[in-house]
């Protein structure tokens, strides 16, 4: 690192890593296409086979005349739907027949005699359900495209189009829900929030660092220096998708964009402060930036790997989305670290002190000179942290008591996150106005809500009439269907009922495995029994994702603790920083619950997000763990342990506070968006990182540091014993 620093900060190769950058970012945006157009929303959603994946693999197959992802228009007036009401929407599905939408079977309401439709009306006369069908497999792109001519052709039929009518003007109104309605609006909710993350997230950086820093050029250099990263990242990352070596969606990039901002801006402030405090001290911009970079490039190093090895191990996991973010995340970090080591440090040489204008670091003998210069007094001004020395003094005083408190606090915290409520259910995260929501709120109220999302039951029987029976004798069934022969197989059959609960519910999921054990117990074959349907596959949902966490998160705790093992050469002072993560993740769940269920009034979160969180709250503040950590070691070597442990805390008091900031304030962008998903997952891990930041970096860690003394060095013994040789002198 002495060298690279050598290298960019001499004349030339200041601006031939500069103009690298830029030809890098240029080629390659020019020849490759970006992320965002090779985004793949209907990935696979499991990995490998489930229940319900062959379920749908089986309906496919044999039952390919009376499947595919249905759109259900849910016509709803509040007075009732009249007869004229009904002769509008058979004439509605008539001129839909000969409307080109792609992939689709429109039900022909209009061969329906009109007392036999008015039968189909709900029981208060105000709904109606007209379902339609699109071919499995059919991208979402289409279906939206067919959706999008369906509510144009309502314009012609209708004097005022049904589907522009709000819920509250009492008329003839139309909602599509159903699976392809659903669908349609969470790829709409995701990509519209692209831009918006972005442009926000910029924003809030912006923002912090000139608050911080009160210079408007250095608020600049870690925003160039992320956003070439995001240059470079975003057209590999459109080249591998589009040579179809990795997969990922519009969530995963919003969610990247985040990370690459927030923590992009960390590595970059870890070095921007060292550079400042050898301003103070070096006359040389040159050899200031060598030994800033010398000296930070480790812990920084370090930092970047924890992330990178973090995300690697999504690999493991079965659940789609999760083991999607598992290469773009590391390449945007590994990118991320190049540009902090590389970038940054060569603008920092070519701007030099004026980086941190008006408030320019200078040495004694520079501010005599341009005081001499000027005729005024010396005005000496050095770097101080009156609050980091407080802090640090007060730990190092009293570690016993501060670290008492912590945990108490912390424990108490990370106990409420056992009561968390989870939730697989995806219209959960839609806003209200949402079209699919609103039809489903309209179906929940007037109609059955399993009308939604039938539960598929296939079994090989020789009397499919017992099944039947035995699912209608379910305390949860609705209705239940004529079974239905498959095409090449007499003894296969299928059969749907309707729940007579939302069929996205934690309690209709619950249903899956009683009515699995019920066609077995039937038939007497349990291997041949599949369920499928959105129900069935939430509670797949439900159980891979419990699987991949029982797998991911002792592989990254144990490759976490491995590298800080390498790194800090002791095994005490790595398990009690990995305990204190894991710490501060599950305290995050608790005060996150606490915030999310009673100042919000949610009733669930999404299951797989403490999966997310804790991946990013231990990879993350481990991160900053690291940087305080490497500050005391150093201090070591020359003095006191308690010393160094209070002149770590305050000389890393200010950066890490401010890093925390930006990163929590990045996080907390994604609140702003209208997908209650993002919502919650930025709201948990933001308060990760403020507690990482405020409890546990500055309190917990050094308090228990101090309490373990020489021996949180063990079994470093050349440690030790120049720990206890600091005391002596210290002492004499």
């Amino acid at each position: 690192m002495h060298k690279l620093g050598t290298f960019i900060s001499g004349k030339a190769g200041r601006w031939v890593i500069l103009a690298a950058w830029i030809v890098i970012a240029l080629v390659l945006n020019l020849t490759l296409p970006q992320a965002n157009s090779q985004e793949e929303e209907q990935a696979e959603t499991f990995l490998h086979d489930t229940n319900s994946d062959e379920a749908a693999r089986i309906i496919e197959e044999e039952f390919s005349d009376n499947s595919g992802l249905p759109a259900l228009l849910t016509w709803y007036q509040e007075s009732g739907l009249s007869e004229e009401n009904l002769q509008s929407i058979q004439q509605f599905s008539a001129d839909l027949q000969g409307a080109d939408i792609e992939a689709a079977t429109v039900t022909p309401f209009q061969d329906i005699p009109l007392p036999l439709l008015k039968e189909q009306l709900s029981d208060d006369g105000t709904t109606l359900v007209m379902p339609i069908l699109f071919d499995n497999g059919t991208a979402t792109d289409a279906v939206e495209d067919g959706l999008e001519k369906i509510q144009s052709a309502a314009s012609d039929a209708f004097e005022q189009n049904p589907f522009e009518q709000s819920l509250d003007s009492g008329d003839l109104l139309v909602r599509t829900t159903g699976p392809a309605g659903i669908s349609v609006d969470a790829v709409g909710l995701f990509s519209q929030g692209d831009t918006t993350l972005l442009f926000a997230t910029v924003l809030i950086v912006l923002i912090f660092l000139l608050v911080i820093y009160r210079s408007p050029i250095l608020a600049l250099v870690p925003l160039i220096g992320v956003g070439f990263a995001y240059l470079v990242i975003s057209p590999i990352l459109g080249a591998l998708g589009k040579a179809e070596l990795i997969s990922f969606d519009s969530q995963g990039i919003a969610i990247m964009t985040v990370l690459l901002f927030g923590a992009g801006t960390d590595y970059c402030l870890f070095l921007i402060t060292r550079f400042r405090e050898n301003l103070w001290e070096i006359k040389s911009k040159k050899a200031a930036l060598v030994r800033s970079l010398t000296s930070a490039s480790g812990a920084i190093a370090m930092s970047g790997l924890t992330v990178i090895v973090a995300m690697l191990v999504l690999l493991v996991a079965n659940y789609g989305s999760i083991n999607r973010f598992a290469i773009p995340f590391a390449i945007a970090i590994f990118i991320m670290l190049l540009a902090s080591l590389t970038l940054v440090p060569a603008m920092l040489t070519i701007i030099g002190r004026v980086s941190f204008f008006p408030f320019i670091p200078r040495t004694e003998d520079m501010q005599q000179q341009r005081a001499k210069e000027k005729g005024k007094p010396v005005r000496t001004k050095k770097p101080h942290n009156k609050i980091g020395n407080a802090v640090g003094s007060l730990v190092t005083k009293h570690p016993w008591k501060i670290a008492i408190i912590t945990i108490v606090v912390l424990g108490v915290l990370a106990g409420i996150s056992s009561r968390i409520t989870y939730t697989y259910d995806t219209l959960s995260s839609f806003p209200d106005n949402m079209p699919s929501k609103e039809g489903f709120d309209i179906l929940t109220d007037h109609v059955n809500a399993g009308e939604l999302a039938p539960v598929s039951v296939i079994t090989e029987t020789d009397d499919p009439e017992a099944v039947r029976t035995a699912l209608e004798d379910l305390a949860y069934t609705a209705a239940v269907m004529d079974p239905e022969q498959a095409e090449s197989n007499e003894q296969l059959v299928r059969i749907q009922l309707e729940l007579n609960e939302n069929p996205y519910s934690n309690e209709a999921m619950a249903h899956i495995p009683d009515i699995k054990e019920t066609v077995a117990n039937t038939t007497g074959d349990a291997d041949n029994v599949w369920i499928g349907g959105q129900t069935a596959e939430q509670y797949d949902t439900q159980q891979v994702t419990k699987h991949d966490e029982k797998w991911i998160i002792p592989i990254v705790i144990g490759f976490i603790t491995l590298l800080l093992l390498t790194y800090l050469r002791s095994v005490t002072a790595t398990i009690y920083l990995v305990a204190t993560v894991l710490l501060s993740f599950f305290s995050a769940l608790g005060l996150g619950w606490l915030i999310l269920h009673y100042g919000f009034g949610v009733d669930a979160i999404q299951g797989f997000i403490p999966l997310y969180a804790f991946v990013f709250i231990v990879a993350l503040g481990e991160d900053y763990n690291i940087f305080m950590i490497s500050s005391i070691w150093k201090r070591s070597k020359t003095m006191p342990l308690k010393q160094a442990i209070a002149d770590g805390v305050a000389h890393t008091g200010g950066v890490i506070t401010s890093a925390g900031l930006i990163l929590a304030a990045t996080f907390a962008v994604l609140t702003t968006l209208p997908i209650q998903i993002l919502v919650h997952f930025g709201t948990i891990t933001a308060i990760g990182v403020l507690l990482d930041t405020f409890l546990v970096r500055p309190f917990l860690v050094p308090a228990i540091t101090a309490i373990l003394g020489k021996w949180a060095f063990w079994p470093w013994k050349k440690r030790i014993q120049q720990t206890e040789q600091n005391e002596q002198k210290a002492q004499a």
